[in-house]
């Protein structure tokens, strides 16, 4: 092997090995399959109603590098004329999920809404591997991720006002107050639907995002 065969064999070798350190040390975002999103509708609860709630979902996983996934916002949503409502726990496939740092949080539709499931603090992080600095998250369901029966709106009119109303909440850090204190996703109601309203009891509109797949 002579001299300038040497140096590239050195080359290629030197290239493949920062190659494979930098493969290890990748975040593994692709693998990501829930998150907090880091950011809301800036509108308080108006979220431009579901699809557009699953766009949003969909723009920040895409941002770090979990587009290839079809996204769901974690939200029901009420009887509404010949609509029937939504449940949140019907959106959002059949898991296993796991957060942005490949931590399972729940294996299935079930578990996620059992005791045995492993949302705590440190493990309900947003797309980008951080803790959002209010607790309150917008989910409109029950314990059970079902939405509320007709007549009780806590979706702030199905994600479309950013007035009148109320939202039903979760706290990520399995905290507080309100009738369910420790409850991921049915804590308490919201004291309205407005930005200020969302930060007076203690959020920014943010919201959950499963991927179905």
């Amino acid at each position: 092997m002579n001299r300038i065969s040497c140096v590239l064999a050195v080359f290629v070798l030197f290239a493949l090995g920062s190659y494979l350190v930098l493969a290890q040390n990748a975040p593994p975002a692709n693998q990501m399959s829930f998150f907090i999103t880091s950011v809301g509708s800036g509108n308080g609860a108006n979220l431009g109603g579901l699809a557009s709630a699953d766009q949003h979902c969909q723009r920040l996983a895409e941002a770090v590098g979990a587009g290839t996934r079809t996204w769901r916002a974690y939200l029901s949503a009420s009887a509404s004329g010949n609509q029937p409502a939504l449940n949140a726990r019907d959106r959002i496939g059949r898991g296993p999920w796991s957060n942005v740092k490949g931590v399972r949080i729940a294996q299935d539709v079930d578990n996620l809404h059992s005791d045995s499931n492993n949302l705590t603090r440190q493990t309900q992080l947003t797309e980008k591997g951080e803790n959002p600095p209010r607790h309150d998250i917008l989910t409109g369901s029950q314990l059970d991720g079902r939405a509320y029966p007709a007549g009780a709106d806590r979706t702030c009119q199905n994600w479309t006002s950013s007035g009148q109303g109320a939202g039903r909440l979760g706290h990520y850090d399995r905290q507080g107050g309100g009738e369910n204190p420790t409850s991921w996703n049915s804590a308490h109601d919201s004291r309205g639907c407005s930005q200020d309203d969302l930060r007076s009891t203690g959020g920014d509109g943010l919201f959950y995002c499963f991927a179905t797949n």
